[in-house]
């Protein structure tokens, strides 16, 4: 019995799709629930960041007079505020119960979800706000600063997204000048993060610069013979397999891990999203390496991991052009 009502305590907080539309159906239980998120352990103001309970008044709400439910005033810096204010939800026109629905859509598709896609399905308005809604949220996954290095075993590899320009392949199916592909380097400890990044080429320097910024020294790196890889230095121990000669994995050399992480990408890329820009492609990496690193979480789990990751994230729209 006390498994059971653990259990369902836990599913409480992580609701499922049906249980967002059911629960979630008014604005104001999408608010209770994205404070109950991002004020788990008590109000913080985020003008001061003042977290003393006892200073914080809350003002009633007043349709008259403008004033918005949930609207606290802070006694320490005498400013006002509410659950949104500096998150992504900040001054946004759309209603908070469809911020909770699309944050679960994009956490629970696999091979994510596109924004037409997210228009029809919440009925917004149009395909600018619903692109704009969906970047909001992708700009809220990327971290600005990892706080610790990858360990190893790590595997690194590169892929190339986008562009319909095919002519001018080199070796080993690697774009030539003519091409309009956008390299992507991935690096995944097999302790399970993933860390994909934009790379205007992929060569010595900028891999070398890649693997010290985020891997931690004296870790096993995993790579494919590519001489890119050569340059890594003395604080790393490298092991690779010779994909030209058929060799794809060597005992625990492999780099299976990342290569099968970039299969979900190139599908998310083709069947759902179609084209990526090169001037976004780093917000849609953000996505895939989200879901990727929570992979082993259930739906709802990662959708509160998600907007937990909304405080201080704003992204304006001028920003995105």
């Amino acid at each position: 019995m006390n498994t059971q009502r653990t259990t369902k305590s836990k599913r409480d907080n992580v609701p499922s799709l049906i249980e967002l539309f059911d629960r979630f159906n008014t604005d104001e239980a999408a608010r209770l629930h994205l404070e109950s998120i991002r004020w788990a352990s008590g109000v913080v103001c985020p003008h001061c960041q003042n977290s003393d309970q006892a200073k914080f008044s809350i003002i009633a709400e007043n349709k008259s007079k403008k004033v918005r439910p949930g609207l606290r005033c802070c006694l320490e810096c005498r400013k006002q505020f509410t659950v949104t204010v500096g998150t992504i939800f900040e001054s946004s026109h759309i209603p908070l119960r469809k911020w909770v629905i699309a944050w679960h859509l994009l956490a629970a598709s696999k091979k994510g979800i596109s924004s037409l896609q997210i228009q029809r399905m919440l009925d917004l308005g149009s395909y600018r706000t619903a692109l704009f809604m969906m970047h909001r949220i992708r700009f809220a996954l990327k971290h600005p600063v990892f706080s610790e290095k990858l360990a190893g075993p790590v595997e690194i590899d590169e892929t190339y997204v986008g562009g319909k320009i095919r002519t001018g392949f080199g070796k080993r199916g690697k774009p030539g000048p003519n091409s309009n592909k956008t390299p992507v380097v991935s690096l995944v400890s097999r302790a399970g993060e993933k860390r994909s990044m934009v790379m205007q080429r992929v060569n010595g320097k900028n891999i070398k610069a890649a693997v010290y910024k985020h891997v931690a020294d004296g870790s096993t790196i995993m790579t494919d013979q590519s001489s890119v890889y050569c340059s890594v230095g003395r604080n790393f121990r490298r092991k690779s397999v010779n994909h030209s000669l058929g060799e794809y994995a060597r005992g625990e050399v492999h780099t299976n891990t990342v290569e099968s992480s970039f299969s979900l990408l190139k599908r998310g890329v083709i069947g759902t999203f179609h084209n990526i820009s090169k001037h976004h492609l780093h917000l849609y990496l953000a996505e895939f390496d989200f879901r990727w690193n929570l992979r082993k979480t259930s739906d709802g789990e990662r959708t509160t991991a998600g907007i937990r990751m909304c405080e201080g994230k704003r992204l304006q729209y001028s920003a995105m052009h």
